[in-house]
């Protein structure tokens, strides 16, 4: 394996310049949970040899069902990304080297009995990945409840190291912003992220020769091209497709 410290020490140094010699300038402040996620994201980018597959899969039924029991559930409404974490969980036991970890030395594969999805969160202290358990195990309003409790958690009192470690995989959702594809980089020690972006209406072929309009959801998966190849990274992100169709998702 490469030797990261020596090969980073080889690099040329970067620049460093007084800015203020070209105009007014003004000096913020980096907090100390943006300084250690840069610190832990170049790491990840340097050290995985990173390859990103971008798709899209068909949520029409998906966004209907979803619209339905929100209509029927008030107090427990389901956002898209409850139901992405319910379709990642259910999909990964079907491929194991997925929900894994390389050993420190690079020749075992750890393969994961449980299932455990982190979930990107966005706070004003910097970008922070809680862990929700045993995704399999929670019915989709529970999943939604240990969500939104643990988002509003990371964004107001912060969250303890435990209660980011131990991911299966994480999902990083752009979808209530926008954009159409993205690179995310993997949450290490896992070995895959899914990224996630806003939903885009496409013409298709209707039963009667005419048009109709599917919503079809961006997917961008990002994988450790050592444990994972393109094939499977195909298969695996239409499999997480054909389980945001499946009824049975909202069980």
């Amino acid at each position: 394996m490469v030797d990261v410290p020596t090969y980073l020490a080889s690099l040329a140094p970067l620049p460093e310049a007084d800015f203020s010699e070209f105009g007014e300038v003004e000096i913020q402040p980096i907090s100390r949970i943006q300084q250690l996620t840069g610190a832990f994201l170049g790491r990840n980018w340097v050290t995985i040899p990173h390859v990103t597959h971008h798709d899209e899969v068909d949520v029409t039924d998906a966004e209907a069902r979803r619209t339905a029991w929100n209509k029927d559930h008030p107090e427990a409404k389901l956002t898209p990304v409850v139901l992405q974490v319910k379709a990642l969980a259910a999909v990964l036991p079907a491929f194991p080297h997925f929900n894994a970890s390389l050993s420190g030395d690079g020749k075992s594969l750890i393969l994961k009995k449980y299932v455990n999805i982190g979930v990107a969160v966005d706070t004003p202290r910097g970008l922070v990945v809680p862990v929700i358990r045993n995704v399999g195990q929670n019915t989709v309003a529970e999943l939604a409840a240990q969500l939104a409790q643990m988002a509003e958690k990371a964004r107001t009192k912060g969250l303890s190291m435990a209660e980011m470690a131990g991911s299966s995989m994480a999902i990083s959702s752009l979808g209530h912003i926008g954009g159409t594809a993205f690179t995310p980089i993997i949450n290490a020690p896992d070995v895959a992220i899914l990224g996630v972006t806003a939903v885009q209406l496409r013409p298709a072929p209707a039963p009667d020769g005419g048009i109709v309009w599917r919503k079809m959801l961006p997917l961008s998966l990002s994988y450790d091209h050592r444990v994972i190849n393109g094939a499977d990274a195909a298969r695996f992100v239409r499999a997480i497709g054909q389980k945001l169709s499946d009824p049975a998702l909202l069980a």
